[in-house]
């Protein structure tokens, strides 16, 4: 025993069986070691006020402006595609989104998130929490969607839709823009919430599918106004407030960053809200509650892809352009074009998202009271920027055309006039709404 007890005392013997017997605890400190607390706690809320926007947010705002009769379709729809993406998200969307390391498409190396764990970080906070946040815009941008095919649409159509979207569309998005190997991520490409993941992206799939729908009965000559422009106030007043977590806790961090996210955030939405309304007055002669509230939903939509960049002039600047803008992008849409976009969904967030995405390389430079991290000149980050939209506008158009020749050919895509007539909540869903 004498003569072995020199080695179980030696220093390096211990360091090698310390190491041994402990390394699991000591990876997990480390880890440890790299959270931050407060980063943490403001992206669990961050992405609880992101679920907010979908529910109740977006149901009860794309509710309120349907007829009474299809009331119960929409919050259906955004329900349901709410579970089907998270779903999705875990099993395969979040490893196609993030993991691997080709520029176009990640891999399903993270698939059921494999490897994803308690002790796992991304930056300073959990992964999981990182997870679920992402999974919160998978949530809402298909949701987005739903405004351009409300009141005409088989329900087996919006889920399979849905599903083959985010697949060919939404996931590839993300990872081009926000994937450390996505190729407009190393372009230099600005676009801090999803000016182009989700804006865009969702905006000209939702120009192409109610074009290739087709109206609904009556359009444009019939009136279908909202039924409820309370529940679109309602709706609304949660997505400015849900708004605060999809913009700012895009950061990922809580800090100085994240506050000036937060204020032109604000500012743009009041600004491009006051400048519907007035634009409103001077066109129709009164302001309406329910444009009110569309103009400010421009002004989030527009300064999303900007809010990382841009000061408050900046955000001032967008919020009027969006309020300008956004509205008579609506009458074009309806009016000039003829294609039922029935809830203004490329209109509103499809222009909104684009113009602010282009804006940001002017808006987001020290001159306009921006933050001054613009690669290169104002000139040159617009040519990146009009790159990543050209390419993503163009994918999303000719997959959003092909996803709907698949639906067609499968489970159908459109109600009879007679289903129509009667009503999505009875005759897609055998449910009435009689109160809310």
């Amino acid at each position: 025993m004498q003569s072995i007890r020199p080695l179980f005392c030696s220093t390096p013997f211990l360091t090698i069986l310390l190491l041994f017997l402990t390394g699991s605890s000591l990876f997990a400190e480390e880890a440890a070691s790299k959270l931050d607390s407060g980063d943490t706690a403001w992206m669990l809320t961050a992405t609880v006020l992101v679920l907010l926007m979908t529910l109740p947010g977006l149901a009860l705002f794309y509710g309120g402006l349907v007829r009474a009769k299809n009331l119960l379709s929409v919050l259906m729809h955004c329900f349901a595609v709410a579970c089907l993406a998270s779903v999705m998200w875990v099993g395969f969307l979040y490893s196609m989104a993030f993991k691997g390391s080709c520029p176009w498409i990640g891999d399903f190396s993270a698939a059921f998130l494999r490897g994803v764990t308690a002790d796992s970080v991304e930056g300073t906070i959990p992964e999981t929490v990182f997870v679920m946040f992402q999974m919160t815009f998978a949530i809402i941008t298909p949701g987005l969607i739903i405004g351009a095919f409300v009141e005409r649409i088989k329900f087996s159509a919006v889920m399979l839709f849905s599903a083959l979207w985010l697949i060919l569309v939404y996931a590839p998005a993300v990872h081009w823009v926000w994937a450390g190997s996505g190729w407009m991520f190393n372009n230099g490409t600005i676009d801090l919430a999803g000016g182009i993941v989700v804006h865009a992206t969702a905006g000209v799939s939702a120009l192409v599918l109610a074009k290739m729908l087709g109206p609904r009965t009556g359009f444009p000559n019939k009136l279908m106004p909202p039924h409820s422009p309370g529940l679109v106030m309602m709706g609304a007043a949660l997505l400015w407030v849900g708004w605060f977590g999809f913009n700012a806790g895009s950061q990922l961090a809580a800090g100085g960053s994240a506050g000036m996210t937060m204020l032109v955030t604000h500012i743009s939405a009041a600004t491009a809200s006051l400048t519907w309304m007035v634009v409103e007055k001077i066109k129709t002669g009164k302001p309406g509650l329910v444009g009110i509230v569309t103009g400010m939903v421009a002004g989030l939509a527009s300064i999303t892809p900007a809010s990382g960049n841009v000061g408050p002039m900046g955000a001032i600047v967008i919020g009027l352009a969006a309020g300008i803008v956004c509205y008579f992008a609506c009458d074009f849409i309806k009016s000039r074009l003829g294609i039922d976009d029935s809830l203004d969904v490329f209109a509103v967030h499809g222009v909104g998202g684009i113009m602010g995405t282009l804006l940001v390389a002017f808006l987001g430079t020290e001159a306009f009271g921006g933050m001054g991290i613009n690669k290169g000149s104002s000139m040159s980050q617009f040519g990146v920027q009009v790159l990543g939209l050209l390419v993503t506008v163009v994918w999303s158009g000719v997959a959003t055309a092909l996803i709907i020749f698949l639906c067609k050919k499968t489970v159908g895509f459109r109600v009879s006039e007679e289903e129509e007539e009667t009503g999505l909540d009875i005759a897609e869903h055998g449910e009435q709404s009689y109160t809310l």
